[in-house]
């Protein structure tokens, strides 16, 4: 009876309806094509030569080869209407007002950051690789290395989300949250009760959600409810029945910002699970850091700029600044978002950099690991070249399809000298990069193919801080809990399962 009843609820649900609409043009489109190159032999020939044209655009784009091979294959197998399917689905390129509007944003936010030369005194103290990655992140960003920004690193959910509650409470101007997922429960009902007492007091509450990433988790005309509370409300990019490759861009960011002078960021989203309330996966391992000082500034400026660009509302960036104070320095710290819309893969070019450059070890946690041919091959010839490189990943997973592709990666890693863990004490979902205890990365990007070139994403980098040694010693800890994949466990893998997995890997920058 309880089977029935979940699955009489999934076929009524907005995703399953949504997403039968667009099935449903995606038939149709196909049928259509299928239909005219049949009856019409003109057209035939047009769209074997238009797939043979969007071949050629492929190989000649700066996509990932994965992603290019891809599309290629699929293709290949339906040569006909392979090349109206990639220029409907597979296309990056997308309308010239969308592109205008996004450039227009970064300008008005770049007007507000200052320049990377403002901290020299402190670059003094980073090695040759720190500064090389730090400017290559402020050329493509904008978003230059900060001083004066005391941080704290959270090892587990529970202890960011009571901090959180602490900070909100303290809010004198402003409130602003950017989440992928929110779901009523103990954390947000506790967040919403402290928002709306703010509200009381005459504080501006701002809130953006993605709607994809909240369809299974807000129940219906839940954005007119909290709106009526008086919150400030963009839902980003909503999920509507329209057969487009826009669908594919999600605001992955999760981001909270008070007054500009107090801000969080990490893996962890506004549920229940994020803070071990309920068991989903068995321990949800998720990791986050509070920022205070002038880094922060980068934090609402990305909230800003996002704001603005998803609302088409015109923001005055200045009227958020914050006072003016002055912190102790604890290293420096830059905060950096990354787009799918701007052509740059910031945050992988970034983790390519740290492994490419460290001398010593990187440590890496990750939920996901679904990476191209040149991350793949980073890793391994860093092992190879006598780095110590270890990743660890969930034992207990969440997509068994996203995790067999984890698991894919296993053994041409493992033979390289790479040690993989898996946590055996339930979900690893926090994202990290350390190395060579000078540099490290937190924030909200997986090692896959959407985080890297579908979903608007950020991150904190920090340089010769404290929080890098706090983020190793947690890492170590987890890896003391973990299970380490040998060459052999990643070699006898039953040939179905091989099978499995060379046609999942095929398709896998769709995932």
């Amino acid at each position: 009876m309880r089977v029935i009843k979940i699955l009489f609820k999934f076929l009524f649900s907005r995703l399953f309806l949504v997403a039968l609409m667009i099935a449903i043009q995606v038939f149709l489109l196909a049928g259509a094509v299928l239909y005219f190159t049949n009856s019409v032999f003109y057209i035939y020939l047009v769209c074997h030569a238009l797939s043979f044209l969007v071949v050629l655009a492929i190989l000649g784009n700066n996509d990932n080869p994965s992603y290019k091979i891809t599309w290629i294959i699929a293709i290949l197998l339906f040569p006909v209407a392979g090349g109206v399917f990639y220029l409907a689905f597979g296309s990056k390129r997308m309308p010239k007002s969308l592109e205008k509007l996004l450039e227009r944003t970064v300008e008005d936010m770049h007007a507000y950051l200052p320049k990377n030369e403002d901290v020299d005194n402190e670059t003094q103290l980073l090695n040759r690789q720190t500064i090389t990655q730090s400017q290559y992140i402020y050329n493509v960003t904008g978003c230059p290395m900060m001083a004066g920004t005391p941080s704290k690193y959270y090892a587990v959910g529970e202890d960011m989300f009571e901090d959180m509650m602490a900070e909100i409470k303290k809010a004198r101007r402003y409130i602003m949250l950017e989440f992928f997922i929110i779901e009523p429960g103990i954390m947000w009902d506790s967040i919403l009760n402290m928002l709306r007492q703010k509200m009381r007091e005459g504080i501006a509450v701002y809130l953006m959600y993605d709607d994809l990433g909240t369809i299974n988790t807000l129940p219906k005309g839940y954005d007119k409810i909290l709106k009526s509370m008086g919150i400030k409300l963009c839902v980003f990019n909503p999920f509507r029945p329209r057969a487009s490759a826009m669908l594919n861009y999600r605001d992955h960011r999760k981001l909270l910002v008070i007054d500009g002078a107090t801000g969080f960021c990490g893996g962890i989203n506004l549920a229940d699970e994020y803070i071990n309330k309920i068991d989903k996966h068995g321990h949800w391992k998720d990791t986050g850091v509070m920022l205070k000082g002038e880094a922060v500034w980068e934090m609402t400026l990305l909230f800003l700029q996002m704001w603005q660009f998803a609302t088409r509302q015109k923001m005055d960036f200045g009227s958020f600044q914050p006072t003016k104070t002055t912190l102790p320095s604890d290293g420096l710290v830059q905060v950096f978002g990354d787009s799918p819309l701007d052509k740059t893969n910031v945050i992988e070019t970034a983790y390519l950099n740290i492994i490419s450059r460290a001398t010593k070890y990187v440590y890496i946690t990750t939920p996901y690991l679904i990476i191209g041919y040149e991350m793949e091959q980073a890793l391994c010839n860093a092992a190879l070249s006598g780095i110590d490189v270890r990743i660890i990943t969930p034992h207990i997973y969440d997509k068994w399809y996203v995790h067999m592709l984890t698991r894919s990666h296993y053994k041409r890693l493992s033979e390289c000298g790479v040690k993989i863990y898996e946590y055996t004490p339930g979900f690893m979902h926090a994202k990290m990069f350390i190395a060579d205890d000078n540099i490290g990365m937190v924030g909200t990007c997986n090692m896959d193919f959407r985080s890297f070139y579908l979903h608007f994403e950020c991150g904190v980098t920090f340089y010769n801080a404290r929080i890098i040694g706090a983020v190793k010693k947690d890492i170590l800890d987890c890896q003391r809990l973990s299970h380490l994949v040998s060459v052999q466990e990643a070699s006898h893998v039953k040939l179905t399962t091989r099978l499995i997995r060379a046609v999942l890997r095929v398709f896998a920058p769709l995932f």
